[in-house]
């Protein structure tokens, strides 16, 4: 019995580990996205302080701790440094995650 506890155990733990999906798209203003239903014009900025991800038609949002991460990786994003340069009306991230009733629980994010 003991033998067969320990790789169970094992197989357990790495399950949950294997949880975690990429979610790549577009981070939008959830607050707007709620009021509107639209896309398009809901695109998030550095003010914005509840973050969805729009991916492939759908649309997740994250969770308190993804929406902390997300504000602080727009406000530390690279193109931000360069004032010379416009910047872009979308902005993309990917998410690391586990996704739970449509929303995401963000484990990682990247602002690009």
């Amino acid at each position: 019995m003991r033998r067969m506890l320990l790789p169970m155990t094992l197989f357990g733990v790495f399950s949950m580990c294997a949880l975690a999906e990429s979610y790549s798209g577009k981070l939008l203003d959830a607050s707007c996205y709620d009021q509107q239903k639209k896309v398009d014009s809901c695109g998030a900025t550095s003010s914005t302080t509840a973050f969805a991800l729009e991916v492939s038609g759908k649309v997740f949002k994250l969770d308190d701790a993804g929406n902390s991460k997300a504000s602080e990786a727009i406000k530390n994003r690279a193109d931000r440094t360069d004032p010379s340069q416009p910047q872009p009306k979308e902005i993309m991230a990917k998410v690391d995650g586990t996704q739970k009733g449509g929303t995401i629980t963000v484990e990682n994010i990247a602002v690009q």
